[in-house]
C-alpha cells in the first residue's frame, strides 16, 4: 500500500463535535509514531493497546484532551530519540503533554531498573491530578485485559515477555489499584473492571 496515500475528501458533520481535529491528528500521529512496533510475544500492532486504552478513557468520560493523551501515553516513554517524542506530544498542547508525562514511568533510554521504576510511578500516582489517574487507570485496564487473554492461550509463557517476575508483575497492579481506589473514586465502573481483570490474572497465575 502507497505510505503517502491520501484521504478522499469527505464532508465533515455539523458541529458540535464529540471530537475534534485535533483528535484525528492524534490517531495519525499515534499511527505512524507507532507504526512499527508490536506488542510483547508477538506481532499485534501496538496500536491496538493506544487504541484500546483510548476507548476506555472516552467511555469513561475522558476529554479530547485526556483521549489524545490516551493515544499518545507511551510516546515520550518509548519513543526514541526523547526529544523528538516530547515534541510530537507537545504540539497537541501543553495539557496533553502533561498527562503522556504523569502516565510515563521513565523518560530516559535505556530505562532505569523495573522495581525502581514502578516503585516511584506507583509514588507518582497518590499525587497526580485526575486526569493522569484516568489515562493510567485506562492503560491498566487494557493492559490486564490483554494479560488476561494471553494467558488464557498460552499459559505461563506469557510471564517470560516481562521484564519482572510474575509475582512482581502481580503485586504492581494490585498496590496500583489499590491507589486509584482511593483517588479516582469518581469512576466506580472502570475501577470494577480493573478489579475483576487483575483477580482473573492473579487467578490464572495461580491456579
Amino acid at each position: 500500500m502507497n505510505s503517502r496515500m491520501t484521504i478522499p475528501d469527505i464532508p465533515l458533520p455539523p458541529v458540535p463535535w464529540l471530537t475534534g481535529l485535533r483528535f484525528a491528528e492524534a490517531l495519525r500521529t499515534a499511527a505512524l509514531i507507532f507504526a512499527g512496533k508490536a506488542k510483547k510475544g508477538g506481532q499485534i500492532p501496538y496500536i491496538s493497546h493506544l487504541l484500546g486504552t483510548c476507548a476506555i478513557a472516552l467511555e469513561n468520560g475522558a476529554t479530547e484532551d485526556e483521549a489524545i493523551a490516551a493515544l499518545l501515553h507511551d510516546t515520550i516513554e518509548d519513543i526514541t530519540p526523547a526529544d523528538q517524542a516530547r515534541a510530537a506530544v507537545e504540539r497537541f498542547g501543553p495539557d496533553v503533554l502533561r498527562i503522556v508525562e504523569g502516565c510515563s514511568d521513565s523518560w530516559t533510554h535505556p530505562k532505569p531498573p523495573w522495581k525502581e521504576r514502578k516503585e516511584s510511578y506507583i509514588r507518582h500516582m497518590e499525587e497526580a491530578d485526575r486526569s493522569v489517574l484516568l489515562v493510567s487507570a485506562a492503560d491498566k485496564l487494557h493492559n490486564a485485559r490483554a494479560i488476561v487473554c494471553d494467558l488464557r492461550q498460552h499459559g505461563d509463557e506469557v510471564w517470560k515477555r516481562f521484564n519482572a517476575t510474575r509475582e512482581q508483575e502481580l503485586w504492581y497492579y494490585r498496590e496500583l489499584l489499590k491507589v486509584f481506589e482511593r483517588r479516582l473514586t469518581d469512576r466506580p465502573a472502570l475501577l470494577s473492571e480493573l478489579e475483576l481483570a487483575i483477580s482473573e490474572m492473579e487467578r490464572l497465575a495461580n491456579p
